[in-house]
């Protein structure tokens, strides 16, 4: 089995051929839309990169499958300014592009703002080690399912609802890196939806468009947890929303549109 999700071309700059650690739970031909999100935010960082800035929000539009096949990411700085600038990627196959993301990229105060304690984000979830791994439900013998590692605190796959859950990733991104906060963050996040599932898997889809993730601080440690509810509406359109959270406490949100429809 691989040892990450992305193998860095050779021979190509800003080309990596997917591993089978990406591959999704439904079909053993698309990617979960964790690790390319996941890789998106590892071309984004590495934009003409500038000292006391960080990302305080990244969208990432969902264009089709994204398949197993190698990939190019394109990222360029669309806005440039002294505190913000705006930044976009886009990931693309041979076909054309299967993903696009833009990016807030903010400086940050120095020194840090004298803001009173009130107005500083608390609390935390019970730990991962409160609870034992969990496996996502899947057909498929090797994917994104066992190159992560579920502990749900409240909730689990098989009981419909609300849930918290931490997530740690068990492989980089990309081979020979070391995960970036933004990368764990965003690879976790887009789990919401399906930590949360309040339909039945075998009777529903609840497909997610996008992904959004603003954060207010950067992510300490290998565990993200999401504080994940899903929000399904009759007229077939839904939301997923997590509240983020590191060991330390309050990171930011994140929001996932669904589809919602019968399963064919």
């Amino acid at each position: 089995m691989a040892d990450a999700f992305y193998e860095p071309d050779p021979a190509t700059p800003n080309r990596f051929f997917s591993t089978e650690l990406t591959r999704g739970p439904w079909s053993p031909d698309a990617q979960h839309a964790g690790p390319p999100s996941a890789l998106l935010g590892h071309a984004i960082e590495r934009c003409a990169p500038r000292p006391g800035f960080q990302v305080g929000r990244v969208a990432v539009e969902i264009l089709g499958p994204v398949p197993l096949e190698p990939l190019t990411v394109r990222t360029r700085v669309v806005r440039s300014g002294r505190s913000v600038e705006l930044i976009e990627a886009t990931l693309s196959t041979d076909r054309g592009p299967v993903m696009q993301a833009n990016a807030w990229r903010l400086k940050l105060a120095d020194p840090p703002l004298d803001l009173p304690l009130e107005f500083t984000p608390s609390g935390t979830r019970p730990f991962p080690e409160s609870a034992g791994p969990q496996q996502f439900p899947s057909n498929q013998s090797i994917g994104f399912h066992t190159g992560i590692e579920y502990r749900f605190a409240t909730s689990s796959f098989t009981e419909p609802g609300p849930a918290v859950c931490w997530i740690r990733l068990k492989y980089p991104i990309v081979a020979g890196t070391t995960p970036s906060p933004l990368e764990r963050t965003l690879a976790a996040a887009d789990s919401g939806n399906g930590v949360s599932a309040v339909l039945d898997w075998s009777k529903f889809l609840f497909i997610n468009t996008d992904l959004t993730v603003t954060l207010h601080r950067q992510p300490v440690g290998e565990w993200i947890c999401l504080d994940a509810v899903t929000h399904p509406q009759p007229h077939g359109i839904g939301l997923a929303e997590s509240a983020l959270f590191d060991r330390t406490g309050p990171l930011g949100r994140s929001t996932q549109t669904l589809l919602v429809a019968p399963r064919p």
